[in-house]
């Protein structure tokens, strides 16, 4: 039962950070003020740490 309900909370985790990174993909996508570069930096960015790399995109746009 301990198995199980390890493996649904990695589950969650894993849905969470592709969800995450599909937003914040889409985001960086649309921002026409970014050069090619910069997106591509910004989508890797949202590939590794989606929830922390978020949170400095939106400082760095505000």
């Amino acid at each position: 039962m301990n198995e199980l309900i390890v493996y649904a909370i990695i589950f969650a985790a894993l849905i969470g950070h592709c969800l995450l990174a599909g937003k914040m993909y889409r985001t960086v996508h649309q921002d026409s003020t970014l050069s090619f570069k910069e997106k591509n930096d910004w989508k890797l960015k949202a590939l590794i740490f989606p929830g922390y790399f978020w949170f400095q995109y939106k400082k760095e746009k505000a």
